[in-house]
């Protein structure tokens, strides 16, 4: 049994036994997984009774800056996985240039969606218009509230990594960080696809 217990502590080493970062952080992610995913449930129950008020109001957004966007914060969570590799190999001063990389991409994400707004406001639309506009608002709005949160957190970590508070052996911060920007890219990868492009 002893032997067993070995082999299974060698194939599983105790760093790879829970998720990266810090567990209250992953209970948060969670929650607010659950959160989105009823959202999206509600969007999708209302879509089926109203397929051809979607369809058609789905032909108004602009593909495009969903896709940019799409690009954008597929990049910036590619910076970050960047970032905490880097500094696991301690190459603070690379894993802070990710890191600034990934913000950047994130600003970006953020200015093609304001973009998107104003675009909208400009043309009359709101949450009143029609009940595809208020699901289209609301879930962008809230998802983009996200983008801001993950913002100000990377900006935090990559303040701390700059004056060296992150090493190999103590990076726990960083990855609660990067495990919270890859939720908030995740729910745009499901998001966008739903609302901008499925019918």
């Amino acid at each position: 049994m002893h032997a067993v217990a070995d082999s299974i502590e060698l194939s599983f080493p105790s760093s790879r036994r829970n998720p990266p970062g810090d567990v209250a952080m992953w209970v948060f992610i969670l929650a607010e997984l659950t959160v989105f995913g009823l959202l999206f449930m509600i969007y999708g129950v209302a879509r089926m009774k109203h397929v051809a008020l979607f369809n058609a109001m789905q032909l108004t957004l602009d593909r495009s800056a969903g896709a940019v966007n799409t690009v954008l914060l597929v990049t910036a969570s590619w910076c970050v996985a960047r970032a905490v590799a880097s500094i696991r190999e301690e190459a603070s001063v690379a894993s802070a240039r990710w890191l600034a990389a990934g913000i950047l991409a994130g600003l970006g994400f953020l200015a093609v969606k304001v973009g998107e707004y104003a675009a909208k406001f400009d043309a009359g639309i709101n949450l009143d218009t029609n009940l595809f506009y208020m699901f289209y608002l609301s879930l962008t709005f809230f998802h983009f509230m996200h983008v801001i949160l993950g913002l100000v957190i990377l900006a935090y970590v990559w303040r701390k990594t700059r004056r060296g508070g992150y090493t190999a052996a103590d990076h726990h911060g960083m990855e609660t960080g990067a495990s919270y920007w890859h939720m908030v890219d995740l729910v745009w990868i499901v998001l966008f696809p739903l609302v901008y492009v499925m019918r």
